[in-house]
């Protein structure tokens, strides 16, 4: 497993999916990518300067990331590798 460094993040993306009237559901695989992702691992918070930074996410939040955020990494399945600051919102 990828354990993050300093104030990185590593998420999953979740695909976007549509459930049409019948209640079939699609996974969308057009152009728009989703935005939201689900935390799998947590960096221990500390920016590039040393100093502690507060961690509000947790393992198995579903987020909000920056559109262009993170870097890719396929190790055993597809990660994102995010800062903290380019996590935006939580989904309650």
């Amino acid at each position: 497993m990828l354990k993050p460094l300093g104030d990185r993040v590593v998420v999953k993306m979740l695909e976007k999916e549509e459930t049409t009237k019948s209640g079939i559901i699609l996974s969308s695989k057009s152009e728009e990518k989703s935005q939201i992702a689900e935390v799998v691992k947590v960096g221990p918070g500390i920016d590039s300067e040393g100093k502690k930074v507060e961690m509000h996410v947790k393992e198995g939040d579903k987020v909000v990331l920056n559109q262009y955020a993170g870097t890719t990494v396929k190790y055993e399945e597809e990660y994102i590798i995010v800062k903290y600051n380019d996590i935006l919102a939580v989904v309650e």
